[in-house]
């Protein structure tokens, strides 16, 4: 899923790191109100994506009711909004987009009516990752007659959902599952029920939750894109969604289906490093301790002389906690960073625009000053925030600079739901360590290596997917789809949304 037009302003999109793709949340909860409830998990799911908000929600045989528009969570919805969306199941999401322009049309959930063996299926659907068949898929259905009104591949998915013959929503799912090639958590809604999917590499997290029993004593069930969605409405993490597994909630609770064997697992690495939140647990892992031990690794692999430690907030903030650790060295705050910032949709101008990154972070010259600082960030793609960083912290009277990221060099783009530039757009491409160090103006510059990261997460590179380090991409096909994601290029109309 390609992004075709960056839809951010000049000062969201100040931070040239890997952009964050989509969180999804879902649940079945008679006697709870269930739009509450996505809203506060989609607060807490934010950080997965900030250019557009919804939700979809029906009581039990009901219709449908979604609301989506482009801004935050709390930009999107009013509580009158709450009220309209009443109900006992919802699913909800928020996006940033990798497939489809960042336009209302693209937001999310998806919303899809049909005609099903005489019978009328209708139903909500929302996505976090990408497909790589996407295109062949697409003009498949035009032909059939199908029409979109969107050009992102989660319509794609709800249209082969909402058109299958099945009159059964899981038998239709376990159809078209093995149809999906690609990257996909999904959540779907019918009027009755919630059901759940994950791609059978488990390229993009799905975790399932309960919440605490009702009135009638029953206990109810919720997933997630990430457990800390599960911890601010006050729900319990139970396990990960199984590869190619499909739950179901609904009246009888949670029911579960393996409908393709589990393949060779490629849990996405970055999300240990970057994209999900410190507090959330995947695979087993704590991600703030995984990253704390980032921190320690890049230590014992690149030990400096040094006076202090600072980390580039908030990403960092994990990985230099660690390290400062490992090393016996104080650590204190280098920069204050402006936290709404990106709340806002005002462009800066021209006047302002020269200071870029001033907008979001304002480094501390007493605190860095005349010393030998480590700097401790997640990641570097394009170079260009890290260069304006070194920068600042020279110009606020460092003596030196000595760079540490807590990921390998980023050298190869993310096919599967995550925007990391072009090859040649990234720093690390056809540079050495040294060269980019020299480029960005760092006394010195080291890496995590891709081993370190292993350790740290205590897992193996055989039940993960590390392409963006290493180019091995773990789905067969994915080098030949490059370039092939943006529907917009596809042949064939986009046209009004009708029945299929």
């Amino acid at each position: 899923m390609s992004r075709l037009s960056d839809g951010g302003s000049a000062v969201t999109s100040t931070r040239d790191g890997p952009r964050d793709e989509c969180g999804v949340f879902g649940l079945y909860a008679p006697g709870h109100d269930a739009s509450r409830l996505s809203f506060f998990a989609l607060y807490a799911l934010q950080h997965r994506g900030q250019e557009s908000a919804g939700i979809a929600a029906a009581d039990r045989g009901g219709h449908i009711i979604t609301r989506r528009e482009l801004g935050l969570v709390n930009q999107v919805f009013t509580e009158n909004d709450l009220h309209t969306l009443a109900g006992e199941l919802a699913i909800g999401h928020v996006r940033y987009s990798t497939t489809g322009s960042n336009a209302w049309e693209n937001s999310q959930p998806v919303q899809r009516s049909a005609g099903t063996n005489g019978s009328h299926r209708e139903l909500a659907l929302a996505h976090n990752g990408n497909l790589i068949n996407a295109v062949e898929l697409h003009r498949e259905m035009l032909e059939a007659g199908v029409t979109f009104s969107s050009t992102s591949d989660s319509e794609i998915i709800a249209a082969l959902i909402a058109t299958h013959p099945s009159a059964d929503v899981e038998d239709a799912i376990a159809e078209v599952l093995p149809r999906l090639k690609g990257a996909f958590s999904v959540v779907v809604m019918t009027k009755d029920r919630v059901v759940a999917f994950r791609d059978p590499h488990g390229l993009r997290p799905l975790a399932l939750g309960a919440l605490e029993p009702g009135d009638d004593g029953e206990v109810r069930y919720c997933v997630a894109s990430e457990s800390c969605a599960f911890d601010i409405i006050g729900a319990s993490f139970i396990r990960d969604v199984e590869p190619g597994e499909v739950v179901t909630l609904d009246e009888c609770g949670l029911t579960s289906r393996q409908v393709m064997p589990g393949e060779r697992r490629a849990f996405c690495i970055f999300e240990y490093i970057y994209f999900a939140r410190p507090d959330s647990r995947m695979n087993d892992q704590v991600l703030q301790v995984a990253r704390g031990r980032m921190g320690e690794i890049l230590w014992r692999e690149a030990p400096v002389d040094a006076d202090l430690v600072i980390a580039v907030p908030d990403s960092g903030n994990a990985a230099a906690r660690g390290l400062a650790r490992a090393a016996g060295l104080p650590q204190d705050d280098g920069f204050v960073k402006n936290r709404y910032v990106a709340r806002t949709f005002i462009q800066p101008g021209q006047e302002l625009r020269k200071h870029g990154l001033r907008l979001k972070f304002n480094p501390l010259p007493e605190v860095v000053g005349g010393k030998r600082l480590v700097v401790v960030d997640d990641s570097i793609v394009r170079g260009n925030t890290t260069r304006q960083i070194v920068q600042m912290l020279r110009d606020a009277g460092a003596a030196e600079v000595h760079m540490r990221i807590s990921a390998p060099p980023i050298k190869h783009p993310c096919h599967y739901g995550i925007d990391m530039s072009t090859r040649e757009e990234m720093i690390a491409h056809d540079r050495t360590v040294q060269e980019i160090a020299e480029e960005l103006g760092c006394t010195s510059l080291h890496y995590l290596s891709l081993e370190g990261v292993y350790e740290a997460v205590r897992g193996s590179r055989e039940n993960h997917c590390d392409a963006c380090f290493s180019g091995s991409y773990p789905l067969e096909g994915t080098g030949q789809a490059r370039g092939k994601y943006a529907l917009e290029e596809s042949t064939g109309p986009v046209l009004p949304l009708v029945q299929a």
